[in-house]
């Protein structure tokens, strides 16, 4: 009786956000109304040669929307026209020509003068700021890596529109995983969902790559290599820094969907190769996912036992190290059938899969696993033999070998019998050289910090307060916190180099 009672709470609640939903997008909108809430003054965005009207009112939920113009096809272009004839023309960004730390620094300072002086309604709008970015993942990432950056005593809030192939970060967060209208009603609709919006907080991780200096030739993951668009935010760090060891190569960046290794990466990596050399066959969301699949079938990602040699295989290519509640390395023991790892923050993996499903069978309790929280300071690892395996997500119950949750995971690779291994940050990968004589190249991932996101009812990311009435903040919690870090480690670990290092490649299609 109570599993029949708990399984119709979940259907009334399902059926209740349906309902929501649909009523939402039947709702009519007041659009001046909407264009009073949203629409920043011109004096605000800089242009101090426009006066300032008597009486003038800060907007309730003022925005700033980032557009990546080469994502989607022609949406992006479409969504920048749309937005503009909505919004005012300075309030709205082309990815493509003002990166968002040039623009945040200067908007973001203006407002600081102003407020200097005693202006009421800069001060309303740097409170109430909130962001839309409108790409894919590695667009949503190169914004928030940019936020992160700037260390903001009150970072405002980021809603993803969704212009990618897989569309992991709006699909999380609720905002949909298909590409959007880009017509007037379909802007409106979005801003109006976005004046709606909860904030919620979200894990942010940070990465750190470091490879032995050689003593002949130069063992360099940049040149001659075709970083993606995320890796940007990989930046080689200097002499100075107190990141750097002795004797190695330092380099930084971060993510917030996932960190992949392996064959998963692989079929990813071909398919972004495939559609930079022909984007003309990569207009369409649909094209773009069934290109991905023949891709993945051509790879033999699902035939893996067949074609993809055992050299491969996880265990042969690296050692994986996890940090234990006192801050010790332990190496996390590895099947030697995987053939891809996920180190996953949310709930969404390849356009809106769950990796680690929800453990409560009795082996997940005794191994201390618990669901998937976007803000526990946790991150999920999780293994996959092969596509089949991942395919098991789509059952009832179904997910991929959970390896272990952890605060710090480490991944060591030293010569193997192959060259190079394939990793992927939030849907953008890249070829990874790996050592040929004494060499080391480590992959270290460790918590530094929260994003602000914003949320709407139908999101399937997580929070620790969703269940606070069932979970007890106990001393293995706070141990929890301790394990993080110390004051001077969490501060070298904070900043991704994202705000001077990220830029948009003019080949690049989100």
């Amino acid at each position: 009786m109570e599993k029949l009672t708990s399984k119709t709470k979940v259907l009334c609640t399902k059926a209740k956000m349906n309902f929501s939903s649909r009523h939402q997008s039947t709702v009519d909108i007041d659009e001046a109304q909407l264009i009073e809430d949203t629409k920043i003054p011109e004096y605000y965005l800089g242009d101090f040669n426009t006066p300032v009207k008597e009486g003038i009112k800060a907007p309730k939920f003022p925005v700033l929307v980032f557009i990546n113009s080469k994502s989607g096809g022609q949406l992006g272009v479409q969504l920048l026209t749309t937005y503009r004839g909505i919004l005012n023309h300075s309030q709205v960004f082309d990815l493509g020509e003002k990166s968002p730390d040039q623009v945040l620094h200067t908007f973001l300072g203006n407002l600081e003068k102003l407020k200097a002086q005693n202006d009421v309604v800069a001060a309303e709008i740097r409170a109430n700021l909130r962001i839309i970015v409108a790409g894919g993942d590695g667009t949503a990432g190169w914004l928030l890596g940019v936020i992160s950056d700037l260390k903001l005593e009150n970072p405002p809030p980021v809603a993803t529109v969704p212009l990618g192939t897989g569309n992991n970060l709006p699909f999380s967060f609720g905002w949909g995983k298909k590409n959007p209208g880009t017509n007037r009603e379909s802007a409106k609709k979005f801003l109006f969902q976005v004046t709606k919006a909860k904030p919620m907080k979200v894990d942010s991780w940070h990465v750190i790559m470091r490879m032995r200096i050689p003593t002949e030739g130069s063992l360099d993951p940049l040149p001659p290599l075709e970083l993606p668009h995320s890796l940007h935010a990989f930046k080689r760090v200097s002499q100075s820094d107190q990141l750097n060891e002795e004797g190695y190569h330092t380099f930084r960046g971060g993510f917030w969907n996932y960190f992949s290794l392996g064959m998963d990466a692989q079929v990813s990596y071909a398919f972004h190769a495939e559609r930079k050399l022909h984007p003309e066959r990569f207009k369409n969301q649909l094209v773009n996912q069934g290109a991905y699949a023949m891709i993945g079938w051509s790879q033999g990602w699902f035939v893996a036992s067949l074609t993809h040699p055992s050299s491969k295989n996880i265990l042969e290519l690296t050692k994986v190290k996890v940090a234990n509640h006192h801050g010790l390395w332990e190496e996390l023991h590895i099947p030697r059938s995987i053939r891809s790892i996920v180190c996953l923050n949310l709930p969404s993996f390849s356009g809106g899969l769950n990796p680690w499903g929800m453990p409560n069978d009795k082996k997940s309790r005794e191994r201390g696993l618990t669901p998937p929280f976007v803000d526990d300071g946790l991150i999920e690892v999780v293994g996959f033999r092969d596509g089949w395996h991942g395919l098991a997500i789509l059952t009832p119950n179904g997910h991929g070998t959970r390896l272990a949750q952890a605060h710090r995971i480490r991944f060591e690779f030293h010569k193997a019998a192959t060259k190079h291994t394939y990793m992927r940050m939030d849907g953008e990968p890249w070829k990874q050289p790996l050592p040929t004589n004494d060499d080391t190249v480590t992959v270290e991932i460790s918590h530094f910090g929260q994003v602000t996101m914003l949320v709407t009812e139908n999101r399937i990311a997580k929070s620790i307060h969703d269940a606070k009435d069932s979970i007890a903040t106990t001393e293995e919690e706070a141990e929890v916190e301790e394990e993080i870090g110390d004051e001077d480690e969490i501060e070298l670990r904070r900043k991704f180099g994202a705000a001077s290092t990220f830029k948009i490649d003019a080949d690049h299609i989100d």
